[in-house]
C-alpha cells in the first residue's frame, strides 16, 4: 500500500516538475473556469472573489494578497514561511483541509492530471498584480457611495430597492473583498427585533448550508463539504438540539432537500447532489437511511463547476418536481451569439431565453416527475436560484437569486420573485427588465422586451440564499406575531464583490394578500464587525415545529433560534 502511494505521488510531481507538458493549456483554463471561477480569479485587476485571486500565484507566499480576508490557518502558514510552489499547490489542492487544518477552501482536487493541468494553467497567469480596488469611506468613518451597507443595519428598516434608479454599469471599480471569518466575541449575540429573543440552537454545525423541518419536528441539514444528509433532533423543550445523526453519507456535494408526499406521512426524503437527484426511503422520525438511495435524475447537466448549488421543491399538489440549477459561469460570455441550431427550435427545447453550450440547462429551473422522468424546462435567466420554495397558501414558485458580478458595487440588485412557468429573467444579457449587459451588448435584441421584472430586488451583491415562508405549525407554543404570518424570511450570505460590505443577516421579504409588496426588512443583523472581519455568515432558515425561527450560520458554525420573548 505504502508503495502504491508513494509512487503516485511521485509519478504527480514528475508531471509537476515537467511544467505540465502533457497537459494541453486549455485543460486546466477550462477545468478553473468551471470549478474554481465561481469563489476566484485570475484577472490581474481584481484581488479576490470570495477566495483570493490566483493570479501571480506560483512562487508567492501563502496569505499574502495584499486587502484579501485570509483564514487564521492561512495567514499562519504564510507567516510560517509556506510558499506555493507547484509542489506546494499540489498537496493543497489534493485535501486542502488536510495541509492547512482550517482553511475555509472546502473542496479539493483529487485527480492528478486535473490539478496539473489547473496548477499549468496558474503558473502562466504571472506578472505584477493591481491592488485590489478599496473600500470607500468618508473621513467619518460612515459608508460614502450613498447605497448604504453594513453600518447601516439594524433590526427594522424598510428598504425599497427600484428598477427605475439603478446605478450605471461600471459606476464604481470591481471590488474584491471576501470576508474574513473571525472569532465570535465573548458574549456577542445576532441582533433582533424588541419584542424577540436569540439563542443557540445547535453548535458544532460544521458548513450545514440548508435546513428542512420534518412532520415530527426533526430539522433535516445538508453538508455539502462531508457529503453528507443529518438530522437535528431538538429535545423535549424544542429550544436546544438533543441529538445528532448522519442520516446519509458518501454524496456528491448534497444541497437540496425536499420531502414527498407533503403533509405527515412522507414516504421519500430528496437530495440534490450537484448533477444528480437521488431519493430514499423515509418516514418521520427516521435517523439513518433504510437503504441505498435511488437515483431519480442521473444526469442535471452535461458542465459541472461553477455555481454548484442545486435546489428541490415539489409543487402544492405534489405532481411536479422543480430543481434550481445555476449557471456554469458569471455572463456566459463565451458560448457564442448562437445555440447550435436555429434559435427556434433551441428555445422549443429548452424554453424561452435558455442559453446554450457550458450553459445548456443552466441558470434555469428544470421540472420532472415525481420519479425524475418527463424532463422539462420550466424557467430560464435566472443567474443561481439558490433559495427555492413554493408558497404553501399561493402556490406560487419562488427563487432568490445571486445576480451577476463585476458590473460595480450597486449593480444589478439580487432579488426575491415568484418564477413563472416559461418565464425568461434576463441572465446573460439582460437584467432587471430590458437594461442590457454591456458585456454582452447586441446579442439578444429579441429577448428585449420579454424580461419578467422580479418582485423584490435587494442590495446588490447581498448574495441571498435559503429561505421559507412563515407559517406557525398547529398549536405552535412560540409562534410569532399573526403580522408574520405567510411572509418570507431570507438568508443573506453576504457580500465579496463589493467595496463597503453588504448582507451577512436575515430580511423578511414583506407580503401582501400572497404577493411581494417589493420592500424587505431587516430582522436579524450584527454578525459583521469591520470591511474586512465577520463572525457570522446566514446560509438558510426555516421554522421549528414550535413556532421559532432557525437560523444556519455555516461560518459560525451555529443554529441560532429566534422567538419572541413571552
Amino acid at each position: 500500500m505504502h508503495r502504491t502511494i508513494l509512487a503516485a505521488r511521485v509519478a504527480a510531481l514528475a508531471w509537476l516538475a515537467a511544467g505540465a507538458a502533457e497537459a494541453a493549456p486549455s485543460a486546466g483554463q477550462t477545468y478553473f473556469e468551471r470549478n474554481c471561477a465561481s469563489c476566484h480569479t485570475v484577472d490581474p485587476k481584481l484581488g479576490s472573489r470570495a477566495g483570493p485571486g490566483l493570479y501571480n500565484v506560483v512562487g508567492r507566499k501563502a496569505g499574502a494578497v495584499p486587502g484579501y480576508n485570509y483564514t487564521d490557518a492561512l495567514s499562519r502558514a504564510g507567516a510560517a514561511g509556506k510558499t506555493w510552489t507547484r509542489e506546494e499547490l499540489d498537496v493543497f489542492m489534493r485535501d486542502p483541509t488536510r495541509d492547512v487544518p482550517g482553511t475555509a477552501m472546502p473542496i479539493g482536487i483529487p485527480d492528478a492530471k486535473a490539478r496539473a493541468a489547473v496548477i499549468g494553467y496558474l503558473a502562466a497567469q504571472s506578472g505584477k498584480a493591481a491592488a485590489p480596488a478599496a473600500a470607500s469611506k468618508a473621513a467619518d468613518g460612515k459608508v460614502s457611495d450613498g447605497a448604504g451597507g453594513w453600518l447601516d443595519d439594524k433590526p427594522g428598516d424598510l428598504h425599497h430597492v427600484t428598477a427605475d434608479k439603478l446605478a450605471a454599469p461600471f459606476a464604481s471599480e470591481s471590488a474584491g473583498n471576501g470576508p474574513k471569518v473571525a472569532a465570535r466575541p465573548s458574549g456577542a449575540m445576532p441582533a433582533v427585533p424588541q419584542g424577540f429573543k436569540v439563542s443557540v440552537f445547535a453548535g458544532d454545525t460544521g458548513k450545514a448550508r440548508l435546513a428542512l423541518r420534518a412532520p415530527n419536528g426533526d430539522i433535516i441539514v445538508s453538508e455539502a463539504s462531508k457529503g453528507q444528509v443529518s438530522i437535528l433532533r431538538p429535545g423535549s423543550g424544542g429550544e436546544k438540539v438533543e441529538t445528532v445523526s448522519v442520516f446519509a453519507g458518501g454524496l456528491s456535494r448534497p444541497y437540496g432537500l425536499a420531502l414527498w408526499p407533503s403533509g405527515p406521512n412522507p414516504k421519500y426524503l430528496y437530495v440534490a447532489n450537484v448533477n444528480s437527484v437521488v431519493r430514499y426511503p423515509y418516514s418521520a422520525g427516521d435517523l439513518k437511511a433504510k437503504g441505498e438511495p435511488e437515483t431519480v435524475v442521473e444526469k442535471i447537466a452535461d458542465t459541472g463547476g461553477g455555481h454548484i448549488t442545486r435546489t428541490l421543491a415539489f409543487s402544492k399538489d405534489d405532481k411536479t418536481m422543480l430543481l434550481s440549477v445555476g449557471s456554469a459561469t458569471n455572463i456566459a460570455s463565451s458560448i457564442g451569439p448562437k445555440p447550435p441550431e436555429a434559435l427556434a427550435q433551441w428555445e422549443a427545447k429548452h424554453g424561452l431565453g435558455a442559453a446554450w453550450g457550458e450553459e445548456t440547462d443552466r441558470a434555469a429551473v428544470l421540472a420532472f416527475d415525481p420519479d425524475g422522468k418527463n424532463r422539462r424546462s420550466f424557467a430560464n435567466g435566472l443567474r443561481n436560484c439558490v433559495g427555492m420554495l413554493v408558497h404553501p397558501q399561493t402556490g406560487d414558485l419562488y427563487c432568490s437569486v445571486n445576480e451577476r458580478d463585476e458590473l460595480g458595487d450597486n449593480l444589478p440588485p439580487d432579488y426575491v420573485t415568484r418564477v413563472k412557468q416559461g418565464g425568461f429573467y434576463g441572465w446573460p444579457w439582460y437584467y432587471l427588465g430590458a437594461h442590457e449587459d454591456p458585456r454582452l451588448k447586441g446579442i439578444r435584441p429579441d429577448l428585449k422586451d420579454k424580461v419578467t421584472i422580479p418582485d423584490t430586488l435587494i442590495q446588490a451583491h447581498s448574495a441571498p440564499l435559503g429561505m421559507v415562508v412563515y407559517q406557525a405549525p398547529a398549536g405552535a407554543r412560540h409562534a410569532f406575531p399573526k403580522e408574520y404570518e405567510g411572509d418570507i424570511f431570507v438568508a443573506l450570505h453576504g457580500s465579496w464583490n463589493r467595496g463597503i460590505r453588504t448582507g451577512y443577516k436575515v430580511v423578511r421579504v414583506m407580503m401582501k394578500n400572497g404577493v411581494p409588496t417589493g420592500q424587505y426588512q431587516d430582522f436579524m443583523t450584527g454578525m459583521v464587525l469591520s470591511d474586512r472581519d465577520v463572525w457570522g455568515r446566514p446560509a438558510a432558515v426555516t421554522v421549528a415545529q414550535d413556532g421559532a425561527l432557525l437560523v444556519v450560520d455555516d461560518a459560525g458554525s451555529v443554529v441560532w433560534r429566534v422567538a419572541p420573548e413571552k
